[in-house]
């Protein structure tokens, strides 16, 4: 995959995704991210890429030829249209799924970091195909929210991870939290490590596993019960839960 962003602070970008794993995948060339300078685009000697919005108001608003030009320019090097995404907390929120539904169905894709009060409309209407969200909040520019949707799809890609099981088995991913995780040493200020994952009976182990994930997801995102594949058994085990939990109120 080929991620574009088009920013006013490429050094931002690429200070974060150069580094640590995202930095060594694309030195292997398992994935190409490519930052570029927004005014490099402009059309006045003094790199302007914002006006004043029609109709009076606070702040000021990112101009639609500036990136229009470096949208079409993208399009030119890579020969196809790249899928247009604009970070936005007017979008849809990102989630693992989100994720998942974007590495499956697309080869390149061009993130838009906004800036100011945003950009001008006829952007959104003519060139953007989605908006994606991090949150219900608002930050002071896109490049945070552009660095955590990389990341988050960099890592689903192949020869990011060592395997498939670094992501498959995390918080979101199958639709429940993921389980807690030990390491040494076995006591730990007087608290001990389940005596289960010390047992060496992988089986006993991927059981606890699967019942903490459920556990954790029941208590702390409910919400997500919903998405997740259980069996009848699992199910069960969910009601029992809910009503310890309902009990305890």
């Amino acid at each position: 995959m080929r991620i574009d962003i088009i920013t006013l602070f490429p050094e931002m970008c690429e200070a974060v995704l150069s580094e640590s794993i995202i930095g060594r995948a694309r030195q292997s060339k398992a994935v190409e991210i490519v930052c570029h300078q927004l005014r490099d685009f402009a059309f006045d000697k003094h790199r302007r890429v914002d006006d004043a919005p029609y109709g009076g108001g606070m702040g000021m608003l990112m101009m639609a030829e500036p990136i229009a030009l470096c949208f079409e320019n993208i399009c030119e090097q890579l020969g196809t249209r790249p899928h247009f995404i604009y970070m936005s907390p007017k979008g849809r929120t990102l989630t693992q799924q989100v994720v998942r539904e974007i590495t499956d169905s697309y080869e390149n894709v061009c993130i838009l970091c906004g800036h100011y009060e945003g950009v001008d409309q006829r952007v959104l209407d003519s060139l953007v195909d989605e908006e994606i969200s991090i949150g219900d909040y608002v930050l002071t520019g896109g490049e945070l929210p552009a660095v955590v949707f990389a990341d988050a799809l960099c890592r689903m890609l192949p020869g990011v991870l060592s395997s498939d099981e670094c992501f498959e088995l995390e918080s979101h991913y199958g639709g429940l939290l993921e389980y807690p995780q030990y390491t040494r040493p076995e006591v730990w200020r007087d608290q001990t490590v389940p005596g289960v994952l010390m047992s060496g009976h992988h089986a006993n182990i991927e059981k606890w596993r699967r019942e903490q994930a459920i556990t954790a997801t029941v208590r702390l995102r409910p919400d997500m019960l919903s998405q997740a594949q259980l069996t009848d058994k699992e199910k069960a085990f969910v009601s029992q839960l809910q009503e310890q939990e309902k009990d305890s109120l």
